[in-house]
Formats: structure tokens, sequence, C-alpha cells
């Protein structure tokens, strides 16, 4: 924005107030600040409208674009190229959600995981060995690039590995560490859907069957 301000003796500002000197003599209660908006013409590149006294600029941003791209495409153009490991994880639980989150912000620094989320639409056993979603939802499941699955807390230990944080669980290698581990984790597991205040198995394994013949009805899937 344009300002002009027109005072005189603006030399003398630069130095404090002195009443006794006779440069300062007159008083600066006179002295007065003209500001000038700009005018519309200043910035033609710039649309202005004014409805009453009340003036709008319009900002015309590129997220307003609608993206081509669907769910699945963008989620494929951010997976790791070299992983290390796959990640199944219930995108419909809020308790493991926090965990896969904290991973995934890890994982920026390393790109060793590739994270699948078993509750999506676009979810496809063929494309993680044969584990259907049912079997999935038992328990975590972890799938290493040379096609080895592993499961519970070595799953965990797996993971956390390939992010610099392998001292976590570092300690189940060793018996019956291990095998107390894996029956605390078996324990969530089989109770998880309760706690987190979920339907049972058979009543969300219901709904995706009728959600899917809707889907294959319609060529398309609406939530």
């Amino acid at each position: 924005m344009a300002f002009r301000i027109a005072a005189t003796s603006a030399s003398r500002i630069v130095k404090p107030y002195n009443s006794s000197s006779p440069l300062f003599s007159a008083p600066f209660h006179n002295l007065t600040l003209k500001f000038h908006l700009p005018h519309a013409n200043a910035f033609p590149h710039l649309p202005i409208r004014k409805p009453g006294s009340q003036c709008y600029i319009r900002a015309i941003s590129e997220t307003s674009v609608e993206s081509s791209f669907s769910k699945k495409e963008e989620e494929e153009q951010q997976l790791p190229k070299d992983w290390k490991i796959k990640m199944l994880y219930d995108g419909d639980c809020p308790l493991c959600m926090r965990e896969v989150n904290m991973l995934r912000e890890r994982n920026k620094s390393y790109g060793t995981i590739k994270f699948v989320d078993i509750s999506s639409d676009d979810y496809s056993p063929q494309e993680n060995l044969g584990l259907d979603y049912q079997t999935a939802m038992g328990r975590i499941h972890a799938i290493l690039s040379d096609g080895t699955v592993v499961t519970d807390v070595e799953a965990f230990r797996r993971l956390y590995e390939q992010v610099g944080l392998g001292w976590v669980y570092a300690i189940t290698k060793y018996e019956p560490i291990g095998k107390i581990a894996d029956s605390v984790y078996g324990f969530w597991a089989k109770y998880r859907l309760q706690v987190t205040g979920r339907q049972p198995i058979e009543e969300i394994l219901e709904a995706r069957k009728k959600k899917g013949e809707v889907c294959k009805d319609n060529n398309a899937c609406k939530m």
C-alpha cells in the first residue's frame, strides 16, 4: 500500500525532542500525517468490486481445481518404492491409528514401510498374499519384502526397527518375555472392537458384504 507522509522539517525528527532547543520551538501537535489509499487503477491485475462502502479482493487459488486422481491413485503415488515391510492396519480403529500415524511420520525419513488400510474399499487380498479382511482384522499382520508374513508382537518389532525405534520391542526377542508380550497383545486384539466402542466383527463383515453388493450393482461405492 502506498503511503505519502507530508511533514515539515522531517529531518529533525531523528533527534529526541528538547523543548529548550531553538530548533524545536514549534510544537509537534501541529504536524499532520496524511495517508492515501491506492486507487483501483493502481492494481489493474486484481479484480476489485465495491458493494456499498466495502472493498473486496477476490483471490484465485489453485486449490479450487478439482483433481482427477482417485484416492487410491493418490495413495499409490505416496508409497515408498523400496519398502522393506508392508503394514496391514485397520483404518477404522481410532487407537490403532495413533500408532500408525506415528510410524507414518517417522517413515518420512526412512521410506521403508508401505502402509495398507484393510478397511479401504480398494483393499485387495490378492495383492497381500491372500490375507482377506477377516483374517487381517483378527490380529496385526505385516509382510516383508521377501514375502514372509509376521504377526503379533514380532510385526510391531519389525516395523519399529525400520524407523529407528527397534529398541522399543528389542526385549521381546527373548523368552519368556516374547510369549508374555504375545499373550497380552492377543487379549487386546480379541477385545479391541468392544474397547473402542465398535460393532462385533460379525456385524462389520455383514455390513461390508452388503456394501460390496451395492457397489457391484452400481459399479461404484458410495459412502
